[in-house]
């Protein structure tokens, strides 16, 4: 039987074929289909079947992942949404948190809630904060508010968050279950059940955006579902979570907003599986693609988790600038830069790169799909680093000329640059912007990066990432053998999970173990239901736990790993306050703020690592050369290695380029190159061109 991993980005859809028994595995990359992305799903599972040999019905198993929730919430293509609230708290989501994320931006901007004013109505309801109801809620006024925003309004979805329910759920279940009465087949999503976070501005924008987009990605995987069964597929279709889990299409409908990152978290995944084969513990994870750079962290073997990431950001790089999504989801540094991007001359004269991108269609200006911008993939051709006879295997002929145009005319006549000199401008643009991003990402959590190595991925990423590790003084860089595809890769290496979280105050210094066993057994109950769903034996399930904790009167926690018994809990405190402050000074009592849960079922294929067969390894000879620039050097004429050809051992040395189907690695002066016994490129960094 064989699996199938299917990634969708913004600009390529990666696809993976795995047989189960042999790991052997097929790749392919196409251009992404965004008036209906099911298309380039239907299409590459053509694709991969043709190339294997295979019929559908030898496929057990589908996973995928798609950043269809994160693109709707970003250009505002969910549905008309209504809300219901507690009586005098309509104002919540644009209140916020009441802080400025930039003290001295006298014009600061915030993104605009997802369910504006006027679809939000009140109700008189109340639970205290210890759970008890001192309002009870009245039915006919959930059906009169209920009535007036389906019938009035003309909403599509409706969030209900009332106040304090993450204490006890009961009104918002009694609401829940009214409205879908009266209205069946409404989508409805609870704040209590989406996530039971304490603060209500992020329980609630939580809620909203997921109902926001739910009936946007319900008819997603509605539509992939009927066409996989339409082309004979009978397997299970999985689909892959921020935080590196795989859920059922049933999880997935009801809670999109888990789905936010989800190719991404794939890839972190895949990192930390090539550190771990390769005995790196500590690692950067570098993922650039058509659209959008990530950056993620791995240490002592594990990409680094949160509960909380933020949307649709006014300043990139500006936390507090953006709608908070709690959500347990892999800890990544988003960079809005990609292939796709667009190159612009901003305010101060200078190249900027992205955030806006010209994506699948029309693309790159030498893509020949109508783009007549320039974008960092124009930039790589002009600089030689693509070949225009060669990119995407030779299926996709690129246009040099329309990329020299468009460069020329938007950035290079403007500034009174060469086309060549623009171009190394927008790609050095990038590679400090991204720099910068791991920089902060690193800096912010205690991470140093100059003992780490780097795993690089996407169809950009091997181009960058000799020149961004030299920024970083990064000594060495991992390229795994279909680096191009590794998110597809990672979607199949992912074990079934979900995690869940309770606020829940509890004074260490009063808590019985008795307590502490049922408040985890209970969670325990719930994660274990999601995974019977997909069919995961008891006994297979690995439960972790952890803990929200904080001296009391403080207003936020640090993490701490939890056991089965609440013994050693106040030391294993302290010891995660020292790594965050450096030092303990305080003598206060202990508390628990939020109770943390993560139920997964065994890791797929395990024990099989995935076969790239290359039969033709066996010459270290370039197969060819072309002009290339690099400022050492100037536009002169480097070695191109074919990837495929390359066996173990051989060396390559800088500047050169070795080129893939799915990706293009660039060796900057100075580099050097071995592929080692797992197949991966790994370059050494060496001294290299300076640094700026």
């Amino acid at each position: 039987m064989y699996r199938i991993g299917i990634d969708i980005g913004g600009t390529f859809t990666d696809c993976v074929l795995v047989d189960e028994a042999s790991g052997s595995a097929l790749l392919h990359k196409l251009l992404t289909t965004p008036e209906d992305p099911s298309d380039a799903v239907l299409d590459g599972v053509a694709a991969l079947l043709a190339m294997g040999g295979v019929g559908i019905g030898d496929v057990s198993t589908l996973v995928h992942g798609t950043t269809l929730v994160t693109n709707a919430l970003i250009e505002r293509r969910g549905v008309r949404a209504g809300m219901l609230v507690t009586a005098g708290m309509r104002d919540i989501l644009d209140i916020g948190r009441e802080r400025r994320y930039d003290l001295f931006d006298l014009r600061l901007a915030y993104p605009e809630p997802v369910i504006p004013r006027r679809l939000r109505r009140e109700l008189d309801e109340r639970i205290s904060s210890d759970g008890a109801v001192t309002c009870p809620l009245a039915p006919e006024a959930v059906r009169d508010a209920a009535r007036a925003l389906v019938e009035d309004e003309a909403v599509e979805a409706i969030a209900i968050c009332f106040l304090n329910s993450y204490r006890n759920p009961v009104h918002e279940q009694q609401a829940a279950g009214i409205i879908a009465e009266a209205f069946p087949g409404l989508p409805i999503s609870t704040s209590a059940e989406v996530f039971p976070y304490s603060r209500e501005y992020e329980r609630w924008t939580t809620a909203a955006m997921n109902a926001y987009v739910q009936p946007l990605f319900d008819r997603y995987v509605a539509r992939i579902e009927e066409r996989l069964t339409a082309i004979g597929f009978g397997g299970r279709l999985h689909i892959m979570t921020s935080s590196g889990g795989m859920v059922t299409p049933a999880t997935a409908r009801r809670f999109p907003i888990r789905i936010l990152e989800s190719g991404p978290a794939a890839g972190a995944l895949m990192s930390a599986y090539h550190g771990r084969v390769g005995g790196i513990d500590n690692l950067l994870s570098f993922d650039m693609g058509g659209t959008t750079a990530k950056g993620a962290l791995v240490r002592a073997g594990q990409p680094l988790r949160k509960y909380e990431l933020e949307v649709v950001r006014v300043h990139q790089f500006k936390a507090g600038s953006g709608l908070p999504a709690k959500a347990p989801v892999i800890d990544m540094i988003e960079i809005g830069a990609g292939g796709g991007s667009l190159a612009s001359i901003d305010q101060r004269g200078v190249i900027a790169v992205g955030p806006r991108g010209a994506g699948a269609r029309p693309g790159p200006a030498c893509y020949g799909r109508g783009g007549t911008l320039p974008t960092l993939t124009d930039a790589n051709l002009v600089l030689g680093y693509y070949d225009a006879e060669t990119f995407l295997g030779g299926s996709m002929r690129l246009d040099l000329d329309a990329a020299r145009r468009a460069i020329a005319d938007h950035i290079g006549t403007p500034l009174g640059l060469d086309v060549v000199r623009a171009a190394w401008g927008i790609h050095e643009a990038v590679n400090e912007n991204v720099a910068s991003a791991f920089r902060i990402h690193a800096s912010e959590r205690a991470f140093d990066y100059r003992q780490s190595s780097m795993v690089a991925f996407g169809g950009s990423g091997p181009a960058h990432a000799a020149r961004i590790a030299a920024k970083l003084n990064v000594p060495r860089i991992v390229l795994p053998p279909g680096a191009g595809v590794m998110s597809a890769l990672g979607l199949l290496r992912s074990p079934f999970a979900f995690e869940t979280a309770r606020s829940q105050r509890t004074a260490l210094a009063g808590l019985d173990t008795a307590t502490y066993a049922e408040t985890f057994a209970e969670m325990e109950r719930q994660m274990r239901a999601v995974l019977d769903e997909a069919g995961i034996a008891a006994e297979s399930v690995t439960i972790r736990r952890r803990l929200d904790m904080r001296y009391a009167g403080q207003g936020y926690e640090v993490e701490v790993e939890a056991e089965a018994t609440p013994d050693g809990l106040a030391e294993r405190f302290y010891a995660a306050y020292r790594a965050v402050f450096s030092a303990i000074v305080l003598d206060e009592p202990l508390e628990i703020v939020n109770w943390k849960l993560e139920a997964s079922g065994p890791e797929p294929m395990r024990d099989r690592p995935f076969r790239l067969d290359r039969p033709g390894a066996t010459s270290a000879a370039p197969i060819g050369e072309r002009l290339a620039y690099f400022p050492a050097t100037g536009l002169a004429a480097v070695p191109v290695y074919d990837r495929y050809r390359l066996a173990v051992g051989t060396a390559v040395a800088g500047p050169a380029i070795v080129e893939e189907r799915e990706s293009t690695t660039v060796l900057g002066p100075g580099n050097s190159a071995h592929i080692d016994p797992h197949l991966n490129l790994v370059i050494d960094i060496g001294k290299g061109e300076p640094a700026p």
